[in-house]
């Protein structure tokens, strides 16, 4: 494979599966543009994030693998993208599968399994659970510990 490859995504709280995929994703072609959405956009999917665009573009832009970074504002711009970057491949992760086959006139597209085990879901999940943790049972637990350390130290 060569040429440009894009992909989509919020890239929020990035993980261990986001630079699988970016690693695996440049090793497609010769460049790589990764299309972030806003703030905006994802709010009108419903969708609320904890990292701000500009400091998911940031990271995302960071990362060694990505030649470009470009803001995703709509569901629409697909289309106009891989025209305007002359992209040869559109690949995304395969919970998507089947969602992009209109992109399959203008360039290849490819659905690449997920990093199992993470996912970002999962952590805000998990994150929802610790913040939930009332402050009685933190401070009972921080108690235990102290105790441990003195019996134990």
């Amino acid at each position: 494979m060569g040429g440009t490859v894009i992909t989509y995504g919020t890239f929020d709280m990035f993980h261990i599966g986001h630079l699988n995929l970016l690693r695996r994703l440049a090793g497609m072609g010769n460049r790589l543009i990764v299309a972030v959405s806003t703030d905006e956009f994802n709010a009108g999917k419903g969708k609320r994030t904890l990292i701000p665009f500009e400091q998911r573009a940031e990271i995302v832009r960071s990362i060694r693998y990505v030649d470009e970074v470009i803001p995703e504002t709509n569901w629409e711009q697909k289309i106009e993208d891989v025209q305007r970057y002359d992209v040869s491949t559109f690949a995304i992760g395969d919970d998507w599968r089947g969602h992009f086959d209109f992109l399959t006139p203008y360039c290849e597209v490819v659905y690449l399994p997920r990093t199992e085990g993470v996912s970002t879901t999962d952590l805000k999940r998990s994150l929802n659970r610790f913040c939930s943790v009332s402050r009685e049972d933190l401070l009972r637990a921080f108690d235990v510990l102290e105790a441990l350390r003195k019996d134990f130290g």
